[in-house]
């Protein structure tokens, strides 16, 4: 039976906290679908102290963000891109367009359709990530999207250079200083000045998550990502420092972000959390991760390997680093993760800066239901048919004929009836009466 040694604040606590937020989210949208570019500017006023006179950059705006990037970060910059290209590249290449001949003279197939437009959100508040426009925006284009949108914020009142770099290096076709609920709302409903867009990408403060929530429907979202979130699974084969440095290196993304250690090692439980503690006295970024250790963190103790997939598939955590004896154990057996990081040798880091695989990923147990960001949220895949023969026709006719006859369908089974009439040469009765329905219409 596994033991808590730590938990994080209450249900109840985070639940209110949730209530405000999805108000404050409500009044926002709707301020934006009543009043457009006004309400933007209101409210990146009110929420970032950011106003100019259009919040789209221009070419020469752009370029200039580019030129202040040293040699070194422009390649290591493009680097990131190249990985996140290829690995986005690869999986594209695994959706294949399919069209078989599934019965005599019937063909079926299914198209994977680019989306024509798609916005991406490159959070950028607190800290620039950059990395954010690599995923997004590499993502749609390897998709084939046309039009990719992109809005950051500003970073001490200003457009984040390597920001803006990064979404032009990125291929970005329309990039916007904008941030939180009015730049998601105005990418989705669209304003005088910004053309609304069909699908919303990139992950967020609770803030973004919320209204991504509330506008899904209207355009199609990725996934709700939320707070990060991360799960180290460890047992005696690491040490402590190792496993307090993976959870503080995700928690300092911002006070309401969960931190777990999930192990088979009451030793090892103990030791990490105490080198959480010595770290936190020397980590730069320790004000915003001691409030989300401290609110949000917890300590687990399972007896064996079996246990942890359990309780880790209870959690469904964005980030899963497994530093264990038998690190493919888990990647064998678990079924709800955004990722995985296998081994000491990897970390959630790699994962969100330059690696390749997409650090989009779901957050609050939407892993239950759905995996990260990637190249297939960006195509429709679209069936069709084809019918070539009258033989075909009526074959599949006769068969839907009778079955929207158990159904009660009248006018679907007309829909049959009449292929088998013209192309069986059958005089099929409408159903339930004697004749016909085109002879009864008459």
């Amino acid at each position: 039976m596994a033991r808590w040694l730590k938990r994080g604040s209450k249900v109840e606590e985070r639940a209110q906290t949730d209530r405000k937020v999805r108000e404050l989210v409500e009044v926002t949208l709707s301020e934006i679908e009543t009043r457009g570019d006004a309400a933007v500017r209101e409210f990146s006023v009110k929420f970032d102290g950011w106003d100019r006179e259009s919040y789209r950059l221009s070419r020469a705006e752009i370029d200039q963000c580019i030129e202040t990037l040293t040699p070194q970060d422009r390649t290591d910059i493009e680097f990131a891109q190249a990985q996140v290209r290829n690995f986005a590249q690869i999986q594209r290449g695994a959706l294949q367009d399919v069209e078989v001949e599934t019965l005599p003279g019937v063909i079926l197939g299914h198209r994977n359709i680019p989306l024509n437009s798609a916005g991406c959100y490159v959070p950028g508040g607190k800290y620039p990530l950059l990395a954010s426009a690599h995923m997004s925006v590499i993502t749609a284009k390897v998709a084939g999207v046309p039009r990719v949108v992109t809005c950051a914020p500003p970073f001490k009142g200003e457009p984040a250079p390597a920001i803006v770099a990064a979404q032009a290096l990125a291929g970005a076709d329309e990039i916007y200083v904008l941030g939180g609920i009015q730049a998601v709302g105005a990418m989705a409903l669209g304003t005088e000045t910004i053309k609304a867009v069909d699908f919303l990408v990139g992950p967020g403060n609770a803030f973004v998550a919320e209204a991504k929530r509330q506008l899904f429907g209207r355009v199609g979202i990725d996934l709700f990502a939320g707070p990060t979130e991360t799960l180290v699974i460890a047992d005696d084969s690491v040490d402590g420092e190792l496993c307090a440095t993976d959870i503080l290196g995700q928690v300092e993304h911002g006070p309401d972000s969960p931190g777990i250690l999930l192990t088979t090692s009451e030793t090892l439980a103990r030791e990490t959390i105490s080198q959480i503690e010595r770290l936190l006295e020397i980590l730069p970024t320790a004000e915003l991760a001691r409030k989300a250790w401290e609110a949000f963190g917890e300590v687990i103790v399972a007896e064996d390997d079996a246990e942890m997939v359990r309780i880790a598939d209870g959690i469904a955590s964005e980030h899963v680093q497994v530093m264990t004896h038998n690190p493919d154990y888990f990647l064998k057996n678990m079924t709800n993760y955004g990722a995985l990081f296998l081994g000491p040798r990897t970390n959630v880091a790699y994962g969100d800066k330059v690696i390749g695989t997409n650090h989009t990923l779901p957050t609050r147990k939407a892993a239950r239901y759905t995996g990260g960001l990637w190249v297939g949220k960006f195509l429709k895949t679209c069936t069709y048919q084809k019918v070539l023969t009258d033989q075909a026709s009526t074959l599949v006719g006769e068969y839907c004929s009778r079955l929207c006859a158990l159904e009660g369908f009248a006018g679907h089974g007309e829909q049959a009836n009449l292929r088998i009439r013209r192309y069986g040469g059958r005089n099929v009765p409408y159903a339930g009466r004697a004749e016909p329905l085109a002879e009864a219409f008459l």
